[in-house]
């Protein structure tokens, strides 16, 4: 294995990651404080038990192995794209789980997702009923309904320390902290975007950094230490934020998956690693088997010939093979009724491959 390479794909897991070479000048980054790096992801109760799994038996090829530490190294986003079914989201859990670096981040992209969603939510409902309560319970109100220590006549509160209560830091907000370790964080399908949010990605990505406007009012006008205590995504334990900027210390692993439903504007593409997934062959889909199922070679040949011989003719997932070798077992049926039973559990993923889009 090259000297600069940390990722094996061989599911083991160690701490590789703190031999990852210096990155390069362009890409190195000096956020403080330094954070801790967070539970690892063999915890159960860090990560859901069918994600330990997937990470446990990814199968990773040569050419991904390659790339994952190409973008480690360079400290750059991989952008996976293949078919559905290639294990491109497991792909990130396997890397989490091999180099210890604690549960994935994950943010899921639909066509309403924006940039603000990944980096933080905010809710300024929640605080203004928050100091109306608050008044309430204090007796104290003014006439014309303005409450005390809210500076209006409506309650609104000012930008005052008690904003990160209603603050939580989003996934990509989140890894971007300065954690002495990267975090991985999984932007799963991209493409499903509107045509914005790739771009307006580009620069928190490039920079490695973000601003909370809400913070950095609250640090002028209220704090001297300009510190706050905010949650961060998928924990109950806040991390300090000084006056309302984030900036990035270990880059984080950035997994952006894509069904390749749509083109990528170049400003983007030429600003990650890019890995194409293939559908695995005979000997990968044999090993894939072995990881998930356990179940011998021979026993297996003849749903993975059956598998391969229907993928000829249209696209299917390797998932629906698994499902059908899982299911013929427990079912314990003959030969016959075992082939027809997995035909119906791998139907095409296309509408061309069988006339009716199921």
């Amino acid at each position: 294995m090259p000297h600069w390479s940390v990722y094996t794909g061989n599911s083991e897991p160690h701490d590789g990651i703190d031999d990852l070479p210096a990155p390069p000048p362009w890409r190195a980054f000096d956020g403080e404080p330094v954070l801790p790096a967070p539970r690892d992801t063999d915890d159960r109760a860090a990560v859901s038990p069918d994600r330990a799994h997937r990470a446990r038996t990814y199968v990773a090829s040569p050419e991904t192995v390659q790339l994952v530490n190409a973008a480690l190294v360079l400290r750059r986003p991989l952008l996976v794209t293949g078919p559905p079914g290639t294990g491109k989201s497991s792909l990130a859990y396997a890397v989490a789980r091999e180099l210890r670096l604690g549960p994935v981040l994950r943010w899921n992209i639909t066509s309403r997702s924006a940039l603000s969603d990944g980096l933080y939510q905010y809710d300024p409902l929640s605080r203004l009923y928050a100091a109306r309560r608050a008044a309430w319970r204090a007796g104290d109100t003014r006439p014309g309904g303005e409450v005390p220590g809210t500076g209006g006549p409506q309650g609104v509160p000012p930008a005052s320390a008690d904003v990160e209560e209603h603050l939580r830091l989003g996934p990509l907000g989140t890894a971007l902290l300065p954690y002495g370790r990267p975090r991985v964080l999984l932007v799963d399908e991209i493409d499903k975007s509107d045509l914005d949010l790739p771009n307006d990605l580009l620069n928190v990505l490039e920079e490695g950094q973000y601003e909370i406007p809400e913070l950095m009012r609250s640090a002028r006008e209220f704090s001297e230490a300009g510190t706050a205590e905010v949650l961060a995504d998928g924990t109950d334990e806040p991390v300090a934020v000084g006056r309302g900027r984030v900036r990035c210390r270990a880059f984080p692993f950035v997994v952006l998956t894509s069904n390749g439903e749509r083109e990528f504007p170049p400003a983007f593409l030429r600003r990650c690693v890019r890995l194409r997934l293939r559908r695995p062959d005979r000997e990968q889909l044999t090993e894939i088997v072995r990881a998930h199922l356990d179940t011998p070679a021979g026993d297996a040949e003849h749903l993975i010939n059956r598998f391969l011989n229907r993928a000829a003719d249209g696209e299917l997932a390797t998932d629906q093979l698994l499902n059908a070798l899982y299911l013929t077992g427990v079912a314990g049926l003959d030969a016959d009724s075992r082939d027809a039973l997995a035909d119906e559990l791998m139907p095409y993923l296309s509408a061309t491959a069988d006339g009716d889009g199921f």
